[in-house]
């Protein structure tokens, strides 16, 4: 026991034993400061020092981009980057799925391959008449001038029973029937010939499912309207309307023009499609 108090005796003091740091001029040995230590001191404070030291280097990392440099530590910014492009990747695989089956149908119309049950099993077509019906069709104040514009100077004609149609087409264009409908020609449509820059008007309310430019028809417009008629519009020089766009019956959708490899001046090309087969325009409007 005795050996041990020693021991401890001996330890105690070698802890609280002062020492001090002084600090001298090297030339001159005059004293600039100096400092009364213990090695309990000494201990402590480094204690002290240390903690603080890995304290604040592990707040340093933890929260600011520090961490991202540290192997294994996953990145919040990049797991978001990440996140956004795998969003982004679902997305355009659905356009392009949903732009397939476009061109699928809008190559079967052009055809004349397709038929109403084939137009109504496209679920998006279906997504889009969903949309007509949910959104409000009251016009604007620019559209209802437009609107009463457009029925003091076109005359319409409501179509033929034998189509199953039973409301009024508005005349697309002003101008002169160039070329008519003729099946042992398979020129499916009438060609009007007018001023380059004149306004194409759609013939009905309607959804547009095709609005592209093609290298030998120019710029194509193709509205799908009620009980699936669809209207065709081709060798435009612009478009006002893109895919998807929702259009009321004499509204402007595009202008006369002269594009496209198989134009022979500045006309219209127009078509009607119903059920998936071509109808004779002049027989559902007056052109003249």
């Amino acid at each position: 026991m005795e050996i041990k108090e020693r021991r401890g005796k001996k330890i105690k003091k070698k802890l609280l034993n002062k020492y001090r740091l002084v600090v001298l001029n090297e030339d001159t040995f005059e004293e600039r400061f100096s400092f009364k230590l213990n090695r309990l001191n000494v201990f402590v404070f480094s204690t002290i020092f240390a903690v603080l030291l890995i304290g604040s280097t592990i707040l340093l990392i933890a929260f600011t981009p520090l961490r991202e440099y540290i192997p294994g530590y996953s990145s919040t910014s990049l797991k978001k980057q990440a996140n956004e492009l795998t969003y982004r990747a679902d997305s355009l695989q659905r356009s392009m799925e949903l732009n397939e089956q476009y061109i699928a149908s809008i190559r079967s119309v052009l055809t004349g391959d397709v038929s109403s049950s084939d137009l109504d099993k496209d679920s998006l077509l279906q997504s889009i008449q969903a949309e007509i019906d949910a959104r409000s069709l009251s016009p604007s104040r620019e559209d209802s001038l437009l609107r009463d514009i457009v029925a003091r100077e076109d005359r319409y004609n409501p179509l033929l029973e034998d189509n199953e149609v039973n409301f009024a087409l508005f005349t697309p264009v002003n101008g002169t029937v160039t070329a008519t409908y003729d099946l042992e020609a398979k020129h499916y449509a009438v060609d009007i010939a007018t001023s380059k820059g004149a306004p194409v008007k759609a013939v009905a309310e309607g959804v547009v499912i095709f609005a592209e430019w093609t290298a030998q028809t120019g710029f194509v417009m193709i509205i799908r309207h009620p009980n699936d008629l669809i209207s065709v519009y081709k060798h435009n020089e612009s478009l006002t309307k893109g895919q998807g766009d929702l259009v009321k019956g004499g509204e402007v959708i595009a202008t006369v023009g002269n594009t496209g490899e198989f134009t022979t001046g500045p006309h219209l090309h127009f078509e009607l499609w119903s059920d998936g087969y071509p109808i004779n325009p002049q027989t559902v409007i007056n052109f003249e």
